[in-house]
C-alpha cells in the first residue's frame, strides 16, 4: 500500500511556533527580471543566448585541465593478445588480403594509460560478416567453439549506419565493421551514400582527432592518418579532424559528443569548434536532424560520468541550453533570464555535495536522479497545459519529450522536488533541540491521540515511507532549498548545507527511521472492517493510515493495543459527526 503524507496532514493539529515555520513560498533565486520565450520556437529569447556566454565558476566540476601521459605504444593484456591472435591466425589460414584495424576509442583509452573492454575492428576490403563466418569456421578447426555470433542489423535512427558482425572472445564482444565512407543529405544525419573507404576516408569521417586513431593489428602499430590525433590527445585538445562546421552539420550529434569527451577527460574545447557549435546553423541542425532519444542518451551519459558539472558548463557556454531542454511550446510562469545559469548551479551544488558528503552514500543510479532533480529545481513550479486543460510541470516534458527518457525518471525527478520541500518544513524540528522536539508545530494539523512528543517522529516516517530508499537524496535537495543558491553562490554555503544534511541524518537515526518503510502494518484490512464493523470503502484506507501513525508514535505497540486505539478513535469521530 502506498501511505501519503496526506492523510497524515489531515491528522495533525496545527500549533503555531515560530522558530519551527518555514515559508517554501519565500524560497526564490536571485535572478535577473523574466523574459518570455517565444513561442513554437526551439531556441529561447537572443537575452538568454548573450547571458549564457558568460563563464561559470564550480568548486570542483570543472578544475584545471588535466595533463595526460600518453603512451608511445599500445601495451596489450593476455586477453588482448590472445584475441588478436586468433584474428591474424584466420587471416593466414584463408590467405586473406585484408588489414585489421582496433578504431576510435579503445586505441584512445589504451594510449591514456586506460583499460578498454570495447574493441571495434574495422576491416579495409570486406563485410564484418564475411570476416566473422572466416573466424567461426577457422576457430572450428582448431577445435574451438565459436560464441555469441550474431549480426545487428543498421538502425540509422539509433545511430547505427551499418551492418555489424559480433562475436565472442576470450569472454569478450568484438565488433566488427567495414572502413566506409559517407555523404550526407542537408536534412538527416543518415548518410545518402556509403562505400567501402580507406582508413583515411574514414579516420577524416569521425568526430573527433582523439577518436580518429587506429591500432593496426597486422603491424602492431598506432595509426594516425589525420596526424593530430596523438598531438591532441598529448595535449588535451577536443578539435574535428575537418572543419568543424561543416563536421557537425554533417553529424550534429558531434557537438554533443565533443562536449562529452571535453569533460570525461578535462580537455580543452578547440575555439573554432566552439563557435562552429554555438552557431545558430549548427543549433538548427541538431534541433532538426537528430532524434531526442540520442539527445537524451548524450546527456545521460554526461550526467552519469566523472563530470557532470562541466559538460553541462559546456552546454550552457555554447548557448545550447535550451536546444537540448527544450520547454514546451506554452507554460507558466515564465522562465527567468539567465535561468540556465542557476539550473547549472543548482547541479555544481548538488554534485559537490554528493563528494563532501562521501560518494558511498549514495548508489550511482541515486547519484544520478539526484543531479538531474537538482539541474531542474529552478523550473520546478513552471507548468503547461494539455489538450484536456490538466497542467502537468514543465520539468515532466523536459525529461519524457525532449530528452525521451524513461516515465519512472521524469516521476522520481518530480517526486523528489515533493519530497524535498515537505523535508525543508521538516528541518527546523529535526535539528532542533529534543525539547522543541515534542512541542507543537505550526506546520502540523490534528493527529487524534498522538502524543505532541511523537509528531516529528510520526511525520518524518509518513514521509521516508513514501520516498524509502530516495530519502537521503530528496534530503540533500532539500539542503540546496533550505540554503537558498543564486549564480554567484559561495563555498562557504556548501559547508552549510553538508552540516545541515548530517544533522537531519543523525536524527533521523536517532529516531530510529532509516528503514520505516521496511515496517509492516500491525493490522491489516481485514482486522479494520472487523474493529470498525466496515464494509470496506476508503474509511478502511484511512484506518489504516491511523493505524501507522498510531504504531510510529508507539513502536512497542501490540495489534491489540493498536485495535483497541482504533475502535476508540472512531468513537470519538462518529460521536463528532
Amino acid at each position: 500500500m502506498r501511505v501519503t503524507l496526506k492523510t497524515v496532514t489531515r491528522l495533525l493539529v496545527a500549533h503555531p511556533r515560530p522558530n519551527c515555520s518555514v515559508s517554501v513560498r519565500d524560497f526564490s533565486f536571485s535572478l535577473a527580471p523574466t523574459v518570455d520565450l517565444p513561442l513554437h520556437s526551439h531556441r529561447p529569447a537572443k537575452t538568454l543566448a548573450r547571458i549564457a556566454t558568460t563563464s561559470f565558476r564550480s568548486c570542483g566540476g570543472c578544475a584545471p585541465m588535466s595533463t595526460f601521459h600518453v603512451r608511445d605504444k599500445i601495451d596489450l593484456s593476455d586477453t588482448e593478445r590472445g584475441i588478436f591472435d586468433r584474428l591474424l591466425a584466420t587471416l593466414r589460414h584463408f590467405n586473406l588480403q585484408t588489414q585489421l584495424r582496433v578504431a576510435g576509442g579503445w586505441v584512445r583509452d589504451k594510449l591514456l594509460g586506460k583499460e578498454c573492454y570495447d574493441i571495434d575492428i574495422a576491416l579495409d576490403n570486406m563485410m564484418g560478416t564475411e570476416f566473422v563466418d572466416k573466424v567461426r569456421e577457422y576457430l572450428l578447426s582448431i577445435g574451438e567453439d565459436a560464441q555469441g555470433v550474431c549480426v545487428i542489423e543498421s538502425n540509422p535512427d539509433q545511430s547505427k549506419h551499418l551492418e555489424t558482425a559480433r562475436m565472442r572472445l576470450f569472454d569478450m564482444w568484438i565488433d566488427f565493421v567495414n572502413l566506409r565512407s559517407e555523404e550526407y543529405t542537408e536534412n538527416s544525419r543518415i548518410p545518402s551514400k556509403q562505400r567501402f573507404g580507406t582508413a583515411e576516408e574514414d579516420a577524416y569521417r569521425r568526430d573527433l582527432t582523439i577518436n580518429s586513431l587506429f591500432y593496426n593489428i597486422n603491424t602492431d602499430s598506432v595509426e594516425d592518418f589525420t596526424k593530430r590525433g596523438i598531438s591532441d590527445l598529448k595535449s588535451g585538445k577536443i578539435v574535428t579532424p575537418l572543419s568543424p562546421k561543416a563536421t557537425f552539420l554533417d553529424d550534429p550529434l558531434r557537438v554533443l559528443r565533443a562536449i562529452r569527451f571535453g569533460a570525461r577527460f578535462e580537455f580543452t574545447l578547440d575555439e573554432d569548434l566552439k563557435v562552429a557549435a554555438a552557431s545558430d546553423d549548427v543549433k538548427d541542425a541538431l534541433a532538426a536532424k537528430i532524434s531526442r532519444e540520442r539527445i537524451g542518451a548524450e546527456i545521460d551519459l554526461m550526467i552519469s560520468g566523472n563530470q557532470p558539472v562541466k559538460a553541462m558548463t559546456y552546454i550552457c557556454e555554447l548557448t545550447l541550453f535550451w536546444i537540448v531542454f527544450s520547454p514546451p511550446p506554452e507554460f507558466e510562469p515564465t522562465i527567468s533570464d539567465g535561468c540556465e545559469r542557476l539550473c547549472l548551479s543548482c547541479l555544481d551544488a548538488a554534485w559537490n555535495l554528493i563528494h563532501l558528503l562521501g560518494g558511498s552514500a549514495f548508489t550511482a543510479e541515486q547519484k544520478r536522479l539526484t543531479l538531474c532533480a537538482a539541474m531542474f529545481l529552478p523550473l520546478r513550479n513552471t507548468t503547461y497545459k494539455e489538450k484536456k486543460a490538466k497542467k502537468i510541470p514543465v520539468v515532466n516534458h523536459i525529461i519524457r519529450e525532449s530528452l525521451k527518457r524513461k516515465a519512472k525518471d521524469a516521476e522520481m525527478v518530480l517526486n523528489l522536488h515533493q519530497a524535498s520541500l515537505k523535508f525543508l518544513s521538516l528541518i527546523p524540528c529535526l535539528v532542533s533541540s529534543e525539547d522543541v522536539q515534542v512541542a507543537e508545530q505550526d506546520w502540523m494539523r490534528d493527529l487524534v491521540d498522538v502524543p505532541v512528543s511523537s509528531r516529528v517522529r510520526v511525520q518524518t516516517g509518513f514521509l521516508l515511507r513514501e520516498v524509502k530508499d530516495y530519502w537521503r537524496v530528496a534530503l540533500l535537495i532539500s539542503t540546496i532549498l533550505h540554503h537558498p543558491i543564486d549564480i554567484t553562490d559561495e563555498p562557504s554555503q556548501l559547508k552549510k548545507r553538508s552540516d545541515l544534511f548530517n544533522i537531519v541524518e543523525n536524527s533521523i537515526t536517532k529516531l530510529g527511521l532509516e528503514k520505516v518503510w521496511d515496517i509492516k502494518h500491525l493490522i491489516n484490512g481485514k482486522d479494520v472492517m472487523d474493529a470498525l464493523q466496515l464494509k470496506g470503502g476508503p474509511l478502511v484506507k484511512e484506518s489504516l493510515d491511523k493505524a501507522m501513525a498510531w504504531q510510529l508514535a508507539h513502536p512497542s505497540g501490540t495489534a491489540e493495543e493498536c485495535i483497541e486505539w482504533l475502535r476508540k478513535s472512531n468513537s470519538k469521530r462518529l460521536k463528532l459527526q
